[in-house]
């Protein structure tokens, strides 16, 4: 069984057992969370999809860890005009092992 999960403002298609990065939420290592926005769940043929989402479905996740995607190196530059600018960013993210999906 597979469903489409949304979390952190994106979407993710998502199996049992499977490891996930998804944008960071507020929770310890090793704790379950649930995520309840569901917006489609299926398995063979059969597809069930929400409007927007799923009434009662649910989807339980272990928090595997906290950390951060490598660093995105951002350069600036105007040609001719001595503007040169350098900036780093560093995502947080949350990796979470899919459980269970409940519909």
């Amino acid at each position: 069984m597979y469903a489409v999960i949304k979390t952190g403002g994106k979407q993710f298609r998502v199996v049992a057992g499977e490891k996930i990065k998804v944008e960071q939420i507020p929770a310890d290592v090793g704790a379950e969370i649930t995520l309840d926005q569901v917006l489609m769940a299926g398995e063979g043929e059969t597809v069930k999809v929400g409007s927007p989402t799923l009434p009662g479905a649910t989807v339980v996740a272990k928090v595997i860890a906290q950390g951060r995607h490598p660093k995105v190196n951002i350069f600036k530059m105007r040609r001719r005009k001595h503007y040169q600018k350098h900036q780093g960013h560093r995502q947080n993210f949350t990796e979470l092992e899919i459980g269970s999906i409940n519909v």
